[in-house]
């Protein structure tokens, strides 16, 4: 890497993507032709040889960790080497559409108590994917971005406060969110730093919600971007080790509730709450439906 300081640096986290990596590498190079980056791809013990794909970018370096330690301290691993002003957290199943990174990086620059922007996200088959949401409260679970009273009832105030890309179009404004989803977002490297980075608690899922509303805490704001696009196929790693995945969903559903909703050791929704999540992990694993790891469905606040 040069000795110059980049224009942004470039965090993903990889296990077992795949050719996806390639691609996700591939969608940054292009947006920053011309500008100096750099990049780190943190992998968690792939067993898929996908690693080996950083190599071959010059500007991306690879840390490879021994055992899969969670997708927040594997981020965490990179931010601390990191040092470029802004950084772009980027899931490997993931890719810029042209002008992402300019249209981003003119709304940090345009707000200075911005911390984080993220693109309007779809899927590879083009429709909207949710990606900009209100923090979780006791009706996300009823009316989040997979949820059914949402998909029969998308004009009520909660189903859109919930999910708020359905009511923004590519070009539109950008506007406040609460959150937004962690498969891409550029974010200031000394807002992140300030707060810790990604709290390491969180195996996987709800890292995002928890760092946002601690950005927001500590007197920034989140920005939701539509004139920026990626597109991200959702979940190609988690499939890849399902049962595992269900299961960190839900423990960090608990540890977001415990933080964030019911805080204090000995406060009486805690047990309810840890009682509903383990149920509702053990039928998702004991009929094989495909409704877990969402990040949309999190413990009710009022369980």
């Amino acid at each position: 890497m040069s000795s110059s300081v980049p224009d942004l640096t470039a965090i993903l986290v990889n296990y077992n993507a795949g050719d996806e990596l390639r691609t996700a590498l591939a969608s940054i190079a292009a947006e920053m032709t011309g500008r100096a980056w750099d990049g780190f791809v943190v992998d968690n013990a792939s067993v898929d040889g996908s690693s080996a794909i950083a190599g071959e970018f010059p500007a991306v370096t690879l840390i490879a960790n021994r055992h899969n330690v969670g997708f927040g301290r594997a981020v965490n691993q990179a931010l601390a080497r990191a040092r470029a002003p802004f950084v772009l957290v980027m899931n490997p199943d993931c890719r810029l559409r042209p002008g992402a990174v300019a249209a981003l990086e003119a709304e940090l620059r345009q707000h200075p108590w911005c911390a984080l922007a993220g693109p309007r996200i779809l899927n590879p088959d083009g429709s909207v994917q949710g990606s900009a949401r209100g923090d979780p409260d006791m009706l996300t679970g009823l009316f989040g971005r997979s949820a059914a009273l949402r998909r029969l009832l998308p004009g009520l105030p909660v189903s859109k406060r919930n999910v708020l890309d359905e009511a923004t179009r590519e070009g539109s404004p950008s506007v406040v969110v609460d959150w937004l989803s962690g498969a891409c977002v550029l974010a200031r490297r000394e807002a992140l730093a300030a707060i810790g980075g990604f709290d390491e608690r969180y195996f996987l899922y709800w890292e995002d919600a928890d760092l946002c509303r601690r950005l927001r805490a500590a007197g920034a704001h989140v920005r939701y971007v539509p004139s920026a696009v990626a597109v991200h196929r959702v979940g190609h790693s988690s499939r890849t080790a399902r049962v595992s995945s269900l299961r960190a969903f839900h423990e960090s559903a608990y540890v977001y509730y415990a933080t964030h909703v019911a805080p204090g050791a000995l406060n009486p929704k805690r047990p309810l709450a840890r009682v509903l999540l383990a149920v509702r992990c053990w039928w998702l694993l004991r009929t094989g439906a495909d409704a877990g790891p969402a990040a949309d469905q999190p413990p009710q606040e009022g369980a």
